[in-house]
């Protein structure tokens, strides 16, 4: 995919991250071949672990794919499935599509970014929850919904959002 090249992309990684090189290369040889089409796939992989695409991992990523940096990063960016930065070990979905929206939506976001100290999109300093807010899960009828690590709260309000958080570790 290029000739192997040593970009600089700006993101801030914590200093306890430890990067597991050896699942890495049985993740990139064993299990994909070490295809450059298998990239995404591998990104996944890598997100699923770590919940975040850490740096060291991407350089490794790099050089062992010979893709450049620049390359990943512009993947990675686009999809909105990677993260760059950590992300809490809670991850807290609000959806404010229409149905939502016109449920209460707007209202339960404000009473979570309150409740935790961060707006949508950013993670609280002890990295216990990460809030996002998304387009639709898929779910209108039962809005507003929240998710909190892949499971759906239907018909919910800020109240009980905050207690159902104060459930996750």
């Amino acid at each position: 995919m290029g000739e192997l090249a040593h970009d600089v992309v700006t993101d801030v990684v914590p200093p306890d991250v430890e990067v597991d090189f050896r699942a890495l290369d049985d993740l990139i040889e064993e299990r994909h071949g070490g295809e450059p089409e298998n990239l995404i796939m591998i990104l996944q992989a890598v997100q699923r672990k770590y919940n975040f695409l850490p740096r060291p991992a991407l350089n490794y990523i790099s050089t062992k794919m010979n893709i450049t940096l620049s390359q990943i990063h512009g993947i990675a960016t686009f999809y909105a499935m990677f993260s760059l930065e950590p992300k809490g070990r809670n991850l807290v979905s609000i959806c404010l599509g229409t149905a939502c929206h016109v449920r209460g939506a707007e209202r339960l976001k404000e009473r979570l970014e309150e409740k935790l100290g961060i707006k949508a999109g950013k993670t609280t300093e002890d990295m216990r929850y990460t809030l996002e807010t998304v387009r639709c899960i898929g779910c209108c009828s039962l809005g507003p919904v929240a998710t909190v690590n892949q499971r759906t709260y239907a018909r919910t309000d800020s109240e009980k959002m905050v207690r159902v958080l104060e459930l996750y570790e």
